[in-house]
């Protein structure tokens, strides 16, 4: 895991939320709760304003790909 968590460690942050909102399905999360929740993680130092819509999607679907990942195991 890097020093600190920026917005380029999708993988990282999707595994974060998946332990910290284990029940919720990622795609049903809006962009402005999902920023607010990468920048409450542990870890997180990247800039607030340093997101985009791109960023946010890729946190979503490594996310999403995680939630599905444990919804099978």
């Amino acid at each position: 895991m890097p020093d600190k968590l920026d917005w380029d460690d999708a993988e990282e942050i999707a595994l974060q939320l998946a332990d910290k909102f284990p029940d919720t399905d990622p795609l049903t999360v809006r962009f402005t709760d999902l920023h607010a929740w990468v920048t409450q993680l542990e870890g997180f130092g990247g800039d607030p304003e340093g997101s985009n819509e791109g960023k946010l999607e890729a946190i979503q679907m490594a996310w999403h790909e995680e939630y599905q990942d444990r919804q099978e195991g």
